[in-house]
């Protein structure tokens, strides 16, 4: 486990490393029906009757093996959950104990072998690692017994476990010697040295210091060649720039190893795990300090030579400062593998309503590929950097991690924020060995995230490919930028689909939500709600997406758990002065407040009932007419009560704001305002804002050729394109005269 040498070499004894997890097996068929399906927790491989107990069995596997990793969070928990380990078929458990104690609690490790993460927030939101190898030699089993545990599939009612057991399986002939709790005595001092290890700061003896101390200017490049059968120890530097958020992300490192292709081609802020901000954080691959020192500690064998490059494609000079390249000799054999990490952005990612698959519908959500390897090697780690726009959760989404062509992934998993070893969404930061979260701002509300997960004993073998998806699982219609960062080491030959882009390390980074959306009217005069900058003095503003309630881009503000007399904001912006006609679309229901509105202070709307008894509708009213100049304006909102017969929840709900000129009449705006969504797509495209009920389509590819036309028929204010049978590329969607949208299909 503290070897970091060890991961450089293909596994011998050879393994395979397989995941036993909560996941809904309504997700049973690749692209199938239910193959986003997330309730992903309480899902056993059976229920047994043990000497009076009811067991659940989350893993049951023949050996030789180990369980490298145990990651779980319980919700309702019953208090009094008991967790079984049975070895080679016996019937006596070999470890049997409340499971908290034994996970995270430190009954059988102190940490960070047992941890609970994060610190920061309240116990039961945190997330329980526990990293001490359980080995077996024939069989392994876990159960785990709660009265508090229903029998429903998905744990809809009571206690509801989530859980990730990550495992070895050794071939038949490996001599494994089995777990027994004498272990914990008689291998003290290893585990307690080992957990002190893991903490440490590594020290490097009779190793050689290469400095790369350079500045760079735009569009400038500086290498260095390093010669010899060696090994790279630690990589350490600092950038210093007058934007550095750009320039962590628009200097790049990029690694050839043996005068091969590049195996290292990544941002320098993603590659040293704290993206395009700095985030302070510390595991067993790498550190970044408070005063911007990066440093990280992959072991880099080669046989020849090593050519290290760092460009910067920025428009600004970058320093590169207190820089350290450590080596020292290394052994090359035949099972000895490159070290390689690439990177990905996808900007200005569509995103869907997570509502619709609960109920086992597909729309609006995909798969992402993090990396496909070609090769055999071993996965060792993946980090995210992310930016997300709406008061929402943006990580629901499993891992699916498919080995040597497996037709269903070995490794599925129970949520983003479960594969990165936290729990429930929680935005607070934490380190750790082999998992962090340096930053977590934009995890329930719009702002910058960074996860980072790292494998030593967890580490994934392949012989012939490995393939990384991670669903794209967001509940809220919404644009993010999401870029992956993956670590593996591959023998010569070994190819990844991660190259470089140029493009995509050059933009503008996100640092604030006003980067990423305008808070002016688009060229329709709309401005999406969700977009815009709220506050409220008493409750709670968050977005809302609901896919049939057609809300505009799918998504409303949705303001909850108000009293009379609260009041909310929303700011928008105008470009031009000018004079003004503002209209709102407002949500109605039978739990929706009387409300007055303001526009800058000025009355809009007073007693505005947004009651309706037949379930949700939406009306569009006039806020009136505005002198309004350049600059930001504020939209007000003040519970004032409720419909006689409302439920009285006080609630208030805001779909967009039409900001028109004022010699242009709302009945006079004909253009209707269409969104294809979601963009990447997979096998479908949904189109909302046709108001025929039947309308033409054609799909072009890059060559314009028309590959699929029909008519829209439309349902509940959505139309649905099949385009399964379309291959993965490039396409324009027309409808009518004035529609035409770029979009990719994406498996």
């Amino acid at each position: 486990m503290v070897n970091r040498e060890a991961l450089t070499r293909f596994p011998t004894p050879s393994y395979t490393c397989g995941q036993f997890s909560s996941y809904d097996r309504n997700s049973s068929i690749v692209d199938g029906k239910g193959w986003f399906a997330n309730w992903d927790r309480s899902s056993w491989i059976r229920i047994e009757k043990n000497n009076g107990r009811r067991e659940f069995v989350m893993m049951d596997c023949k050996g030789p093996g180990a369980i490298t990793r145990f990651w779980i969070t319980v919700n309702k928990y019953g208090g009094n959950g008991i967790l079984r380990v049975y070895l080679d078929n016996e019937e006596k458990p070999v470890i049997e104990d409340e499971i908290f104690s034994l996970i995270s609690g430190g009954k059988l490790a102190p940490e960070p072998l047992s941890t609970s993460v994060s610190k920061l927030a309240t116990y039961w939101k945190r997330a329980h690692n526990l990293y001490l190898p359980i080995p077996y030699s024939k069989h392994c089993k876990v159960t785990y017994e709660s009265d508090a545990l229903t029998n429903d599939p998905g744990g809809k009612s009571g206690e509801a476990m989530y859980y990730n057991i990550n495992y070895r399986t050794y071939a038949k002939a490996t001599k494994v010697s089995s777990f027994s709790m004498n272990d914990l005595t008689t291998y003290k001092a290893a585990i307690n040295s080992t957990a002190k290890v893991l903490l440490e700061e590594p020290s490097f003896k009779n190793s050689k210091t290469t400095y790369l101390n350079t500045t760079l200017k735009p569009k400038q490049s500086f290498k260095k060649v390093l010669t010899g059968e060696k090994a790279i120890r630690q990589l350490k530097l600092k950038l210093r720039a007058e934007n550095l958020e750009q320039a962590l992300r628009s200097t790049v490192l990029a690694i050839s190893f043996d005068n091969k292709e590049k195996t290292v081609w990544c941002p320098i802020g993603d590659f040293f795990g704290t993206g395009y901000k700095l985030s302070p954080f510390s595991s067993f691959y790498n550190l970044v300090k408070e005063d911007g020192t990066l440093m990280v500690y992959w072991v880099m064998p080669f046989k020849n030579s090593c050519e290290i490059e760092i460009h910067n494609y920025g428009e600004q000079e970058v320093t590169i400062a207190n820089s350290e390249i450590t080596t020292s000799t290394y052994n090359w054999t035949n099972n000895s593998m490159y070290f390689g990490a690439g990177w990905n952005e996808s900007y200005k990612l569509h995103t869907g309503s997570g509502s619709r698959a609960m109920h086992g519908n597909n729309a609006n959500f995909f798969d992402l590929n993090y990396a496909t390897l070609k090769g055999k090697g071993i996965l060792v780690g993946t980090g995210v950097t992310l930016f997300n726009t709406v008061a929402h959760w943006w990580g629901e989404g499993d891992e699916k991690i498919y080995i040597d062509e497996e037709k269903f992934p070995s490794h599925f998993g129970t949520g983003t924020e479960d594969y990165y070893g936290y729990a429930w969404c929680r935005p607070e930061k934490f380190s750790h060995p082999f998992i962090a979260q340096p930053c977590g701002n934009g995890n329930l509300t719009p702002g910058y995230t960074v996860n980072q997960r790292y494998r030593g004993l967890d580490a994934i073998p392949f012989k012939n490919s490995l393939k990384f998806d991670m669903e794209i699982w967001h509940w809220a219609a919404a644009y993010i930028n999401y870029a992956p960062t993956t670590m593996w080491y591959m023998q010569p030959g070994g190819i990844s689909n991660l190259k470089e882009n140029i493009e995509q390390v050059t933009r503008k980074v996100i640092l604030e939500e006003s980067d990423f959306y305008s808070k002016s009217p688009d060229e329709d005069g709309r401005i999406e709600a969700e977009f815009l900058k709220s506050n409220c003095d008493n409750g709670n503003i968050q977005t809302q997406s609901i896919a049939q309630f057609n809300w505009s881009n799918g998504s409303q503000v949705w303001w909850k758990d108000a009293n009379i007399g609260s009041s909310a904001s929303l700011i928008f912006e105008i470009e031009e002065a000018g004079s003004y006609n503002l209209y709102a679309s407002l949500t109605k229901a039978v739990d929706y407040a009387i409300v007055d509105i303001k526009v800058d202070g000025r009355d809009a709307v007073i007693n505005y009932d947004a009651y309706y008894a037949n379930g949700v509708t939406n009306e569009k009213i006039s806020l009136g007419k505005y002198s309004l100049g350049k600059g930001q304006h504020t939209l007000n909102v003040v519970i004032k009560g409720a419909n006689k017969n409302a439920l009285k929840k006080y609630m208030f709900g805001i779909d967009y704001i039409d900001v028109l000129p004022a010699k242009t009449a709302l009945n006079s705006i004909k253009k209707t305002i269409i969104k294809a969504f979601p963009n990447p797509f997979s096998d479908k495209i949904y189109v909302a804002g046709i108001s025929k009920t039947n309308c033409s389509y054609k799909i072009f590819n890059t060559d314009g050729k028309i590959v699929k036309d029909g008519n829209l028929i439309t349902k509940h204010h959505i139309s649905e394109i099949q385009t399964s049978k379309l291959a993965n590329g490039i396409y324009i969607l027309n409808i009518g005269k004035s529609f035409n949208k770029k979009l990719l299909k994406l498996n």
